[in-house]
């Protein structure tokens, strides 16, 4: 019995660790790019917000700044995330991106609110708007940020590159904003369109960002994540041949990509536990696909209670 269940130990140990260092190499270096290029233009976008006079400029020329510390935040929590496992953090550090994720998404509605309040000020006092500096500076803006999704768009898609991403399309919807908004503004001299699209965006960035936030919260406490059911689950491993009952079942994510499982398994004779394993474990892998898992067999006479209070399937 005690083989049995540290060969299934170590198989599902080398998964994670395979599934922590897999790709992170190359979202740490098309951040880095990402980066250079949000901080560089949001420098140009305040410049030219200050020149026009532009809200609509000024709330991307915001966007491109929270999203350079939004990426440097995801780079820093991706180079944390491909590190090895330790004696003291034996799961690894792939916790580190989804942390990353929601400080990201926490920081842009922040950055959202405080445009939104400077938008309604301008909707009751009018600025007056330089149009044509507008059109220009948002055209150069959405093109670089198409640039900056493409490259996030070639990295592998984990919380954290999923929160930068967000971030940069955020900054794609402002500069189409801010080029209308100039636009309007340029043939037809109305400058209220201006804070009204940047409330516009806003709400729609909003929006976004708290689901984020709330994915990424999910999986900071451990619930079960949100494509799993655990009765499903539990049910189907209950019904595996030999397998009398299943308790004690835990389902959380790791890390983005890395969903783990753990659980009592209750049979009649331990001499059974090496085919009931290999069953199990091909469910769970093939339906569910739950790679790290950990199951602990016990007869009647052994069933143990966690102090977690858990449905038990039979």
């Amino acid at each position: 019995m005690m083989q049995e269940k540290t060969s299934q130990k170590e198989h599902s140990h080398d998964h994670s660790e395979g599934g922590h260092r897999h790709g992170m190499h190359a979202p740490l270096k098309v951040l880095l790019i990402a980066i250079i290029f949000t901080f560089t233009f949001a420098i140009i976008e305040a410049i030219g917000s200050w020149w026009s006079g532009s809200l609509a400029l000024l709330s991307d020329a915001g966007h491109m700044a929270s999203d350079s510390l939004a990426l440097s935040i995801a780079a820093f929590a991706a180079w944390i995330a491909s590190r090895p496992p330790s004696a003291k953090h034996t799961y690894g550090y792939g916790r580190a991106e989804v942390l990353g994720a929601w400080f990201s998404s926490l920081l842009m509605v922040i950055v959202v609110i405080a445009i939104l309040i400077e938008a309604i000020e301008r909707i009751h006092h009018p600025q007056i708007v330089s149009g044509g500096i507008v059109i220009v500076i948002a055209s150069i803006g959405l093109l670089a940020n198409l640039f900056i999704a493409y490259i996030l768009s070639k990295g592998e898609k984990t919380l954290n590159v999923r929160a930068a991403t967000l971030h940069v399309l955020g900054d794609m919807l402002g500069s189409i904003a801010a080029l209308i908004s100039g636009a309007v503004i340029y043939f037809k001299g109305w400058n209220t369109i201006d804070p009204i699209l940047s409330i516009f965006i806003c709400i729609l960035i909003l929006f976004s960002s708290l689901q984020l936030l709330r994915e990424s919260l999910a999986v900071l406490m451990e619930g079960v994540p949100k494509h799993i059911e655990l009765n499903v689950v539990g049910k189907a491993m209950a019904s595996v041949s030999q397998v009398k009952s299943v308790h004690d079942l835990h389902i959380w994510t790791l890390s983005s990509g890395v969903t783990v499982l753990s659980a009592h398994i209750e049979i009649d004779h331990f001499s059974d536990w090496f085919k009931i394993l290999e069953n199990l474990r091909h469910l769970l892998s093939h339906d569910y696909g739950i790679e790290h898992v950990t199951l602990q067999p016990e007869t009647h006479s052994q069933v143990i209670h966690s102090q977690f209070p858990t449905k038990k399937f039979n």
